[in-house]
């Protein structure tokens, strides 16, 4: 799920895979973790900007 993803936030998941896993499991799941992964990656950069600075 996490790399299925990921993977989509960076824009290299293919289309099958992308086809793949919305065919197969409900799209919840895949908000739900963008959303926390979204979270994750602004915080971080917060962390690291106020770390540099």
């Amino acid at each position: 799920m996490i790399k299925s993803v990921s993977a989509s936030m960076l824009g290299v998941q293919s289309q099958k895979s992308y086809e793949e896993d919305f065919t197969e499991q409900s799209p919840v799941p895949f908000i739900v973790t963008g959303i926390v992964l979204v979270i994750l990656f602004v915080v971080s950069l917060v962390l690291l900007v106020n770390f540099l600075v």
